[in-house]
């Protein structure tokens, strides 16, 4: 799919200056830029390739002077970061726009799918699913009975949607994730053997929640796993059974979170960080990548380490403890010297 500068200053409205008839037909980095792509220019440290990029449009602020002759059409605007991640945006709307039904597919007569779907090659929807607009159902997914879709929704390729799961609108579920599997649960009978505890909830994901690829996020026992407004998942995440995530909190790769834990609102919790189960963490809470986390924790905490602890405090301490053979060297010094001493009797 081709676009000229024209029309591209038109979607941003921005100016060109240039070709208005420059056309372009991917996306580069500016030193990586070749005939017929489309780059940017916002980092002043990155004005030298404008001048050697072979990109045919570049996209700058409108605050940007060349020093010399630049061969690419140019497209002014505010901010060209910020327009940069607009056409980005707009780009996936395109490349993601697919309507119809592949075959082959299964739809239950009882299922209600809204206007301007997409239903991928081998995919299934089960009995009493409710699927809003412009919902896209990418290939090889699998959506049990009685799930909920909210509109403009896109599931891709490979997700399996357990029954009784309520997804919002504006929802993006990444390939290979799993949604309303069991929570591990499990009580030891009379002979010590492991008896599975029937999970009986459900999941809601609620509205704009982004899940990377290959997550899981299992079913409550009781109840609902609660997913809030506005969070971010990242890949290779799990949650366990009735934990709840507070809006606009956004979660690193390879955490994990245990069963009944609450999170607050507005939380960033790095990559691979561990959380127990049945702990509450408070709004504005900090947590550092590869943190171990085994209490409460109040609003606007920042911890790190694991068992986790004050991120200051972690600060300062590691100053010590990364010292710590070096230390023990000189005090060891010191005990030898002070005993090879002869009494003072004087």
């Amino acid at each position: 799919m081709k676009f000229t500068a024209e029309q591209i200053a038109g979607i941003l409205e921005g100016d060109v200056v240039g070709n208005p008839n420059e056309e372009v037909s991917k996306l580069s980095k500016i030193e990586e830029g070749c005939k017929g792509s489309l780059t940017f220019l916002a980092n002043p440290k990155y004005n030298n390739y404008i001048y050697d990029t072979s990109a045919s449009i570049v996209i700058v602020n409108k605050s940007f002077t060349p020093e010399k002759e630049i061969a690419a059409t140019l497209i002014k605007v505010d901010d060209a970061y910020k327009a940069f991640s607009q056409l980005l945006e707009f780009y996936n709307q395109v490349k993601n726009n697919k309507t119809g039904r592949e075959n082959p597919h299964f739809i239950a007569s009882s299922a209600e799918i809204g206007e301007n779907e997409y239903i991928g090659a081998f995919s299934y929807i089960g009995e009493q699913v409710k699927i809003g607009k412009n919902v896209k159902i990418y290939p090889n997914s699998y959506v049990g009975d009685n799930v909920v879709i909210g509109d403009n929704t896109i599931v891709f390729a490979g997700v399996k949607i357990y029954s009784e799961t309520i997804i919002g609108k504006n929802c993006k579920i990444h390939s290979g994730t799993i949604i309303g599997s069991d929570g591990f649960g499990f009580a030891p009978d009379e002979n010590g053997e492991y008896q599975a505890v029937p999970q009986t909830g459900n999941v809601i994901i609620e509205d704009n929640v982004d899940v990377g690829s290959n997550s899981t996020i299992d079913r409550a026992t009781l109840g609902s796993t609660i997913i809030r407004k506005g969070v971010k998942l990242d890949n290779q995440i799990q949650i366990a059974h009735n934990v709840e995530i507070g809006k606009n909190t956004v979660i690193a790769s390879q955490s994990g979170i245990a069963g009944s834990t609450k999170i607050g609102e507005n939380c960033m919790i790095g990559g691979q960080v561990g959380i127990v189960g049945h702990i509450s963490i408070g709004n504005n809470v900090k947590i550092q990548a590869q943190s171990g986390i085994g209490r409460n924790l109040k609003d606007n905490d920042v911890v790190q380490g694991s068992p986790a602890f004050g991120y200051g405090d972690y600060n300062k301490s590691y100053v010590v403890f990364k010292n710590l053979p070096k230390l023990a060297k000189t005090i060891n010094k010191l005990e030898k010297d002070l005993n090879t001493q002869k009494p003072n009797n004087e």
